[in-house]
């Protein structure tokens, strides 16, 4: 009998804790599409185009020599001619000074005050710098913040603030950086755990080859990045970067024992986890695309989905690694 009233004790508290998490999941679900549906975006006929394009991993789950550190958080340096952006901060998910992302500024000879703009990608822990900044509405380079009163512009997908960041501008909807680079503008997607959620991709136009797209975590959904892409530039899409959220086999995020990613993140409810089959899908979906190059961030992507990758893309799959600078 204890057994049977453990047992009926566990799954009505699973029940309970699951109704209200299930019924939201679905309301911001078809929130999602509600916004989908009904925003069609103008053309970015003034983007322009930039002549180069070299883009390089500061902070990754996986580093190009011993004399950097990894991270369960990604952050980029990207170089569009003159303008230098970094796009997110890392994770820095045991709150060290510095942070695995200055530690490795700091080694590659990257200078803050030679960054431009900062582009936050979504409002999740290991974009912003921890999960206190995530819940603050915040975001932090390193735990002795250091000062970003020359950087002259942040683009957030929500509402954020910083101690010493002069100038934080809210974009919803595609706009223009600077010269040949803009953002997609949010969108929204709903997640299990982590609710609804707002995500811009950032977007390269290269001369003579075409925009190159840079995703946080793409949990907007590849179909959707890319459909936002060709409702809002005339170039063709020639190549795609960054997360794209495939924790098959095994996450990089254990807590308590619970492998997280594989649960956060999928946009599906956590008695469906993403499959093997989700990524064929992909797969073959940017196939159709005849991109030039494809590159998969490991911060929120199993090995086997980035060995998958590599082997679908030959000659075409570049490593996402820290210090290894990918030029186009």
């Amino acid at each position: 009998m204890s057994d049977f009233i453990y047992a009926f004790k566990f799954w009505t508290k699973t029940i309970l804790f699951l109704i209200p998490r299930t019924w939201r999941f679905y309301k911001n679900r078809k929130r999602a599409d509600e916004l989908w549906n009904k925003f069609v975006p103008a053309k970015l006929t003034d983007l322009g185009a930039v002549k180069s394009l070299t883009i390089m991993p500061l902070s990754e789950f996986y580093t190009d020599s011993d004399a950097l550190v990894s991270d369960c958080g990604p952050s980029l340096l990207i170089k569009a001619d003159d303008t230098t952006i970094l796009f997110d901060v890392g994770f820095n998910r045991e709150q060290v000074h510095p942070s695995p992302l200055l530690r490795n500024m700091r080694t590659l000879g990257v200078d803050i005050k030679d960054i431009k703009y900062i582009v936050i990608s979504h409002l999740h822990s290991d974009h912003v710098g921890g999960r206190r900044q995530a819940t603050e509405r915040a975001f932090q380079i390193s735990p002795e913040e250091p000062d970003l009163s020359q950087i002259e512009e942040v683009f957030t997908p929500v509402p954020m603030h910083h101690p010493t960041a002069k100038q934080l501008t809210l974009v919803d909807k595609p706009y223009i950086i600077a010269p040949g680079v803009a953002t997609e503008g949010t969108i929204g997607r709903a997640l299990y755990f982590l609710g609804f959620t707002l995500e811009q991709a950032l977007a390269v136009n290269v001369e003579g080859k075409g925009i190159f797209l840079i995703t946080g975590c793409g949990h907007q959904g590849i179909r959707r990045m890319i459909e936002r892409a060709e409702q809002i530039f005339d170039a063709p899409l020639y190549g795609i970067m960054g997360g794209l959220h495939y924790p098959v086999t095994h996450g990089r995020i254990i807590t308590h024992g619970m492998d997280m990613q594989r649960y956060h993140g999928t946009g599906k409810p956590p008695w469906r986890r993403i499959t093997k089959s989700d990524v064929y899908k992909d797969i073959d979906y940017l196939k159709t695309k005849n991109l030039a190059i494809v590159s998969l961030s490991a911060h929120d992507s199993c090995d086997w989905a980035i060995n998958t990758f590599r082997e679908a893309f030959p000659g075409v799959y570049q490593e996402n690694a820290v210090g290894h600078e990918i030029k186009v």
